[in-house]
């Protein structure tokens, strides 16, 4: 083995092509030398390497299936060519398609290429087989990135927040297509050390076949993503150095709106705002980040995918999206969300430093919000407070994929504090099985001051992942008094809840059928306080099947739930419900033009919003759930989503409510840089006589003009105007605001964004 390994040196050395079997290049990793010059497409014409440079390059093939049939030959051959120099790491795919009339190309905004063929880099530069950056592009050369997390908490896969800076260029060609990708090493994060060990994945996607095929193999039947890379060999004294990122933005708006609140009764209100800031992050010693914010760009000019709110009993979760936050987030994810950083509103200033060195990683914020006292009464004692939040984070590698490590959070404000400290592990037992284990406690006091709570929350997990049987078993025990004002909490973390969710999946791939697999799955959870009184049951088997462009999937779920006095006012002994329904799921994706999902569900549900002097109650309820996207050619998306969900007393009696929300997208790409956005969207709550809801309706229309050069160095222009049912009428002198029949508009804004990235 030694042989050939120099044998293999040599010929890198000697810039002679390396071709390497997969059996081979799986099991000893590849070896890619410095190369002379930055390699182009022009290297590859013909989709063959024709000048010295492309022919210096490492050759990697021998892609293998993960979907539809595992462990297969990809059916369209695939070769990537890879090489470095001092400041960048390249990849160039040569994608060959036996129907290239076939391949999915459309010119998009980053990131916003689902649908289309793609081909993946995967980098894990700490060989720690834990967190790793991948960086995908289209034919067209769109670029999608994201930071890759193994685990089961709210950062684990994909989290596409990452914004990295890199080049990519795509070209069709008669016999599939090419895409290079050159990754600038200050972009990444690596060991302060002479010869880097990294590990890599590459893998390419072919929608028109639900087609997921990967280098080396990435098998259904192993737990784990990076444990399944090859290893990375020969890059050497290389450093991003220490370098530095500097962020200003500039926003201004003119807002003409209505203020409900407004002294003497609501009124319309016109503000002109402009904001300045910076953003400032220095890089040192190769893997330490260090992130300065001065009146931070929170500015959001991307808006959010509409959900359903109505009738839910819990919070609904949006995902965090501001910069200052992404870098290296998974630091700070746990199991049970500690930190969902949507909870700082509005801050001053703030820093962050977080980093690796060896099997440690750290990571701390200090920062404020001021968010807590806006809009208070003149006689509030909070008018003005700002909540003051430290956070520190540690966490020590051991063995293949296992991880232990701590979270501490503080949070002050006035004469009040949330702190929360936690414990957590996650511990690789074999290639099937993994264990996650939390135990966390909180320390709290009232704003205005009072007697202390304290609270604990217990958290363990293990979950199975195989071709055939997947399983996950969780148990989460959460006294009354845990508080976490920083954190998200979902039925199952809950304070005063202790109980186990299951779920058990069986999967069958038969053969010489234009069935793919076939699966049926079943999901049980059983919730007791902590007295053990039960207050949550639910049972819910499913069967889906799945072909090469179309799902279909079936399911039907019992419940049992029990409302406690604490939870709804009126409620003086434990109320029980129980209720079921039928759903079925449709998605489809034959046609380029055109991809539709489609969900619909029917059966009974527990109305938590019946009329003023009522109980909760079991109602009848339908609900339909359509997305459709749209290509009418390859510079135009359409994104349309339609949701609606009726309510009404069983047996066909008075209508509760019916909720309406209709969203279109409609994006325009002129260029890679330049695009324009459009999206009207409509909210209609139709309120019965049985529910306390009143009716409700708007019309929100956002038009955005795009040119951004790269994640951090972009200009917008927006228009944003809003019409709502209301009406201000006088009444004894004064002003109220009242429901209406018709529409009217409460406000427009304009506002123009600018930032951009200045690098050394």
């Amino acid at each position: 083995m030694k042989i050939l390994k120099i044998l293999l040196c040599a010929v890198c050395i000697t810039s002679a092509p390396l071709f390497l079997s997969r059996a081979l290049a799986a099991d000893e990793g590849i070896f890619i030398q410095r190369i002379d010059g930055e390699p182009r497409l022009a290297d590859f014409t013909g989709m063959t390497p024709n000048t010295a440079l492309a022919r210096s390059m490492t050759r990697v093939e021998g892609f293998i299936q993960r979907q539809p049939d595992d462990g297969e030959p990809i059916t369209q051959h695939t070769e990537v060519y890879v090489g470095y120099d001092q400041e960048h790491i390249y990849a160039v795919f040569l994608a060959f398609d036996t129907e290239p009339e076939l391949i999915r190309a459309n010119l998009s905004s980053r990131e916003n290429i689902d649908g289309d063929d793609r081909v993946g880099l995967t980098i894990d530069t700490f060989n720690d087989q834990r967190t790793a950056l991948s960086f995908h592009a289209t034919p067209l050369g769109i670029q999608w990135d994201a930071r890759w997390t193994e685990g089961s908490s709210l950062r684990a896969g994909f989290d596409t927040t990452l914004e990295a800076v890199w080049d990519s260029e795509g070209e069709l060609t008669d016999q599939g297509y090419m895409v290079r990708m050159s990754v600038p090493l200050r972009s990444l994060r690596f060991p302060d050390t002479d010869e880097q060990l990294w590990r890599v994945q590459f893998g390419r996607t072919i929608p028109r076949l639900s087609e997921f095929a990967y280098w080396p193999a990435y098998s259904l039947e192993v737990e784990g993503r990076l444990n399944q890379t090859a290893l990375l060999r020969g890059i050497q004294d290389v450093s991003p150095g220490n370098n530095s990122q500097i962020i200003p933005f500039i926003f201004a708006r003119d807002v003409d709106a209505l203020n409900p609140n407004a002294p003497g009764g609501p009124r319309f209100e016109t503000e002109t705002e402009m904001d300045v800031g910076i953003d400032a992050k220095i890089v040192f010693n190769d893997s330490m980040v260090l992130d300065i914010t001065l009146n931070p760009d929170f500015s959001q000019v991307e808006s959010d995918q509409p959900q359903v709110t109505v009738n839910e009993r819990f919070e609904v979760q949006f995902p965090e999206r501001r910069p200052f936050f992404v870098e290296n987030a998974d630091f700070f994810a746990t199991d049970s969300i500690l930190l969902f950083t949507r909870r700082i509103v509005d801050p001053e200033g703030g820093i962050r430093f977080t980093g690796r060195s060896g099997d440690y990683g750290f990571g701390t914020i200090l920062i404020n919000d001021e968010a807590p006292g806006l809009n208070r009464d003149s006689g509030d004692p909070l008018r003005g407070e700002k909540a003051n939040i430290g956070i520190l984070r540690g966490f020590r590698d051991i063995s293949e994929q296992s991880r232990i490590g701590f979270l501490l959070t503080d949070r002050e404000l006035g004469e009040g504090y949330n702190r929360v400290a936690s414990v957590d592990a996650r511990l690789k037992l074999n290639n099937n099985w993994i264990t996650n284990m939390q135990l966390v406690g909180t320390d709290s006091e009232p704003l205005t001051g009072g007697d202390a709570s304290t609270g604990y929350q217990r958290n363990i997990q293990i979950n199975r992942t195989g071709r055939t049987l997947s399983t996950h078993t969780h148990f989460v025990d959460t006294t009354d008094n845990f508080r976490t004002e920083l954190g998200f909490q979902n039925r199952f973390f809950r304070p005063d809840t202790s109980g186990i969710h299951n779920s058990m999946n069986l999967n069958f791939y038969p053969e010489n059928s234009n069935i793919n697999t076939y699966s049926a799955r079943v999901f049980d959870v059983y919730l007791n306080d902590n007295d053990g009184t039960r207050i949550y049951h639910q049972l819910g088997p499913s069967f889906n099947l799945s072909y090469d462009t179309t799902g279909i999937g079936f399911n039907y779920t019992d419940y049992t739930e029990i409302l406690q006095p604490k939870d709804f006012a009126g409620i003086v002994t434990n109320q029980r419900y129980d209720y079921d329904n039928w759903q079925v799921n449709f998605n489809n994706n034959t046609f380029e033009a055109a991809v539709v999902r489609l969900s619909y569900r029917t059966g009974k549900t527990l109305n938590l919003v019946p009329q003023l002097g009522s109980l909760p109650y079991v109602a009848d309820t339908n609900r339909i759930d359509i997305s459709l996207t749209l290509r009418p050619m390859d510079r135009l998306r359409i994104e349309n989503t339609y949701f609606r969900t009726e309510l009404e007393n069983q047996g066909g009696g008075a209508k509760i409510f019916s909720n309406e929300i209709i969203r279109s997208n409609w994006n325009y790409q002129f260029t890679k840089e330049l695009s324009l956005r459009f999206i009207a969207q409509y909210d209609e709550t139709d309120a019965g006589p049985a529910t306390k809801l009143e009716d409700d309706e708007s019309l929100n229309f956002d038009m955005l003009l795009r040119y951004v050069i790269n994640p951090w160095s972009a200009f917008y222009v927006g228009y944003n105007s809003n019409q709502s049912n209301f009406d201000i009428v006088e009444m004894e002198g004064e002003r109220e605001l009242v429901v209406a029949n018709n529409l009217r508009q409460d406000g427009d804004q304009f506002f123009v964004k600018f930032s951009y990235l200045f690098q050394r």
